[in-house]
């Protein structure tokens, strides 16, 4: 071949490059986690240029401006339009900027807030040589009980790297129910995810078991990604891309520019169906969902209390949200496939989470086999496939990422000599004890047991009655008997805390500083609030409740 024959096939095939338009990225309406993210690697720039002694003032300055800031821009871009006329889909079809996502959004980053004081909690443990700790290992690299650590803690050091790591994984959070193609999906995934693999593994006390639960995490979720990105990949060979968009008019049959390529797999419905399946089973994973529930107690009674509250919240918030996004966006048109499957996870659901929580001992462990049950109420208003099921889905959301926070953060202030004491006989008489925090954690109790007058009320009330509509009667009945099932463990804690003689040797009750008490007192104003009154959060939750295509 001559050169001038070589330099032509150069210059042919090199000349499309050039066309390659810029992307256009509305960097206003992506402000909310672009400001987090910022804030993110201004945290990691903090780690490594400002002294030790004033790191955790920096981080948690930071933080908390940067999630006040997003969630400002989250409520501008509501107040803008942005979740009813102007909803639209941004960065070139990767993220929507709907109501739903800014609903999410708005939940996600208050529950950051919170999050972020329980974190920054340095009064509860008595200080050690002189100096004030928190919940987090002094040096989380050292191996538990060694002289490296026992130097750690002397020279008074604090792993402040949490709050990054935190600010990262909100990031994902909020992309996680706004993607609007399946990368966009893995990816917001991933990031959310990874930090939250780190966080559980630092902490201070009972280090061992942290890791533990942080390995038993990884190695789960890692299998959970796995079988997501498959999922995408026989999507992806189903439909030609990866857009939910496209997707969704490829599985209804009204798609117009059909390539050949197309046509020979868009017959083939077990590649929809398979591909479906995985993706939805790794949701079901990070929502905590039986039979992909198994991580949850072991992980939420290891990680350190701050980070299981937050975790327990706001990864509940992302992953129904990005779930109602997969089944109302892209495969309504496979409706008659996954409801039957739903229904059956969600009954199993439900029953598994009440039942196993009556035989807990430990505190930590019934809150995370509560929190399975509540994934199943959810799920009852997933199933509804009515605007309503979507609105009573973002409300019960919303309550009860407030209502978990203020939980485990209560959880949080009784101790004894050993750091937190989790074991439920150990929380006998402590309404006689400290009757204002057994008074505070009754409510709790009450509004996860759906009593009237708390928001867990509101929230089971509005997503049992979506089901009903949507023609899932039976799946209400057993709503109600896991409810009742379920209330029996709840008023049980009552019953000890408040009926119990205290044991002498029994756990104190620490003061925690201004920040912890906001973050409990606002769960129960939120409680409440929306125990007493939630019309007005119903109805914004109707408003938000629509999906953008």
């Amino acid at each position: 071949m001559s050169a001038s024959a070589v330099h032509s096939l150069w210059t042919t095939a090199a000349d499309p490059i050039s066309k390659i338009d810029a992307p256009k990225i509305e960097y206003g309406q992506l402000s909310p986690t672009l400001i987090v993210i910022g804030a993110a690697i201004i945290g990691v720039l903090v780690e490594a240029f400002v002294p030790r002694k004033s790191r955790y003032y920096a981080q948690v300055f930071v933080s908390v401006v940067a999630l006040t800031a997003s969630f400002a821009a989250v409520v501008a871009l509501a107040a803008g339009g942005y979740g009813t006329t102007k909803a639209g889909i941004a960065a070139m079809g990767a993220i929507a900027v709907d109501g739903p996502a800014l609903f999410l959004q708005g939940t996600i980053l208050l529950a950051g807030i919170l999050g972020v004081f329980t974190f920054a909690e340095r009064r509860l443990d008595s200080e050690t040589h002189g100096n004030k700790v928190d919940s987090f290992a002094a040096q989380a690299a050292s191996v538990p009980g060694s002289d490296s650590e026992k130097a750690a803690v002397k020279a008074g050091f604090t792993t402040t790297e949490v709050f990054p790591l935190l600010l990262f994984a909100i990031g994902g959070m909020l992309i996680f129910p706004a993607a609007n193609d399946l990368l966009t999906l893995f990816i917001a995934l991933e990031v959310f995810s990874l930090p939250l693999y780190l966080l559980c593994a630092v902490a201070r006390r009972k280090r061992l078991m942290s890791q533990e639960a942080a390995v038993k995490y990884f190695l789960l979720g890692a299998f959970a990604s796995a079988f997501t990105l498959f999922g995408i990949a026989l999507l992806y060979g189903y439909a030609g891309s990866v857009k939910y968009a496209t997707i969704a008019q490829v599985v209804d049959g009204t798609i117009s520019d059909i390539n050949p390529a197309l046509a020979d797999t868009m017959g083939n419905d077990a590649l929809l169906l398979i591909g479906a399946a995985m993706v939805v089973m790794g949701l079901l994973f990070k929502v905590g969902a039986v039979p992909f529930h198994m991580w949850t107690p072991d992980v939420y009674q290891g990680a350190p209390t701050p980070v299981t509250g937050f975790m327990a919240a706001a990864t509940k918030v992302a992953a129904f949200g990005a779930l109602l996004r997969l089944l109302y966006v892209v495969l309504p048109g496979l409706r008659w496939d996954w409801r039957p499957v739903m229904w059956a996870v969600a009954i199993v659901t439900m029953l598994g989470g009440a039942i196993v929580a009556i035989t807990q001992t430990d505190i930590k462990r019934l809150l995370a086999y509560s929190s399975i049950a509540h994934a199943g109420f959810i799920l009852a208003g997933v199933i509804a496939a009515s605007p309503d099921g979507v609105s009573s889905v973002l409300f019960y959301l919303g309550a009860y990422s407030f209502v978990t926070i203020g939980a485990f953060a209560v959880v949080t202030l009784v101790r004894d000599a050993g750091g937190e004491a989790t074991h439920l006989s150990q929380w006998a008489g402590l309404g006689r004890r400290s009757p204002l925090v057994a008074a505070v954690f009754a409510v709790f109790l009450l509004a996860f047991a759906g009593i009237p007058l708390t928001s867990g009320f509101a929230g089971k009330f509005a997503v049992f009655k979506a089901a009903a509509e949507g023609g899932a009667g039976a799946i209400v009945v057993v709503g109600v008997i896991s409810s009742a099932i379920a209330a029996f463990f709840y008023i049980r804690v009552i019953v000890l805390m408040f009926f119990s003689e205290p044991r002498p040797e029994g756990p104190t009750v620490a003061v925690p500083s201004p920040l912890t008490m906001t973050a409990i007192g606002v769960g129960v104003a939120v409680t409440l609030v929306l125990g007493v009154a939630p019309q007005y959060f119903l109805d914004l939750a109707g408003q938000a409740g629509v999906f953008v295509r």
